[in-house]
């Protein structure tokens, strides 16, 4: 008995083609095909830069993060104009 695991692709017209070499040859055999689909890549799971896995309550968490951190290092509308005119001056 051989046992052998692949991975193969079922098309649109749902037909599953499988061609497997062997050295057997002009004889009878039982073959058994166990079919389990393979998760797709939107249910895997997703990892940050970090490592940490990404959910959607640590997107939500990360958002919030960026934009408290906008509020804290936030400049007013006048300071900016000034560093773009200082700017100018080089």
């Amino acid at each position: 008995m051989e046992t052998m695991k692949l991975r193969s692709h079922i098309g649109i017209n749902g037909i599953l083609q499988i061609q497997i070499p062997t050295d057997l040859k002009n004889t009878s055999v039982e073959v058994v095909v166990v079919l389990e689909p393979l998760p797709s890549e939107e249910t895997q799971p997703q990892y940050n830069a970090w490592g940490k896995l990404t959910t959607k309550e640590s997107m939500t968490e990360a958002v919030t993060q960026i934009q408290q951190l906008g509020k804290t290092v936030g400049l007013d509308k006048n300071s900016i104009r000034e560093m773009i005119e200082e700017g100018r001056r080089f």
